[in-house]
C-alpha cells in the first residue's frame, strides 16, 4: 500500500501500489493530486486518537501554518510578520514589493514596504481568507476594507499561493479594471498601461 498526504488540506490516503503515477482529485478540499511511487508518509506507530480525529479544517490550518513558514519565515520580499490563533488563523504579512501608494498631481507616489492581514474565516477553505490592506495603497481591486480574491479562489489553492497573488497585485502584475474595487485606480490603470507592473520581480521565487 501507498501512503500519502493530499497537499491541499493534509487528509490521508491509503491506495493499492498500483496507483503510483494516477492522478485525481481530494474529495476534502478538490485539489489536485497525485499518487507518488512511494509512501511519503512515515510509519504509522500507534498515533494518538486525538490527532487521528482532527477535524479536516483544522488539519487544513496546521498544514498552512507549516507551508507558510517554511516559504515565508525568513523571507526578504514576503515575509510572516505575526500569527494568531491556535491553530493559525489570522496573519500579518509584510511585502516589500514596489506599489502604488496614491496619486498626487496625478502622478504616482511608490510605496516599497506593504503590510496586509489575512483572516481564516469559519467557512475556510470552502470560502476564499478575508483579506485586507493594513498599509494604504492605490489598486483597481483593493479598497480600505477588502483585497478583492474571491472571484478567483478554490478549496484547494495554497494559502502560500494566494500570498504570492497579492503580492502580484501589490505591484501591479495582477489586476482587473472591469469590476474595481477603487474605481479612480482602474481609471488610472487603464490610461497607463506602459507604467505597469511598477514591480517586475517573479514572486513566485
Amino acid at each position: 500500500m501507498i501512503r500519502f498526504a493530499c497537499p491541499g488540506c493534509g487528509r490521508e490516503f491509503n491506495v493499492p501500489n498500483h496507483y503510483a503515477g494516477k492522478h485525481a482529485v481530494c474529495k476534502t478540499c478538490d485539489h489536485a493530486v497525485v499518487v507518488p511511487q512511494s509512501s511519503d508518509l512515515p510509519p504509522i506507530r500507534n498515533p494518538a486518537p486525538s490527532s487521528a480525529k482532527l477535524p479536516v479544517r483544522m488539519r487544513r490550518l496546521i498544514a498552512d501554518l507549516r507551508q507558510m513558514n517554511e516559504a515565508f519565515g525568513n523571507g526578504s520580499i514576503l515575509r510572516v510578520l505575526e500569527v494568531a490563533g491556535d491553530p493559525a488563523e489570522i496573519y500579518k504579512i509584510e511585502f516589500n514589493v514596489r506599489g502604488i501608494e496614491t496619486l498626487k498631481s496625478k502622478r504616482p507616489v511608490f510605496r516599497d514596504r506593504h503590510v496586509a492581514e489575512i483572516r481564516l474565516t469559519s467557512g475556510y477553505p470552502r470560502l476564499a481568507p478575508a483579506c485586507r490592506m493594513l498599509t494604504p495603497i492605490f489598486h483597481p481591486n483593493i479598497d480600505e476594507s477588502a483585497i478583492c480574491v474571491g472571484d478567483h479562489w478554490v478549496a484547494g489553492e495554497r494559502l502560500i499561493d494566494l500570498v504570492v497573488r497579492i503580492g502580484q497585485m501589490i505591484a501591479y502584475q495582477e489586476y482587473n479594471i472591469k469590476s474595481p474595487l477603487n474605481g479612480e485606480a482602474a481609471m488610472w490603470a487603464d490610461l497607463h498601461p506602459e507604467a505597469l507592473p511598477v514591480d517586475p520581480r517573479d514572486l513566485f521565487q
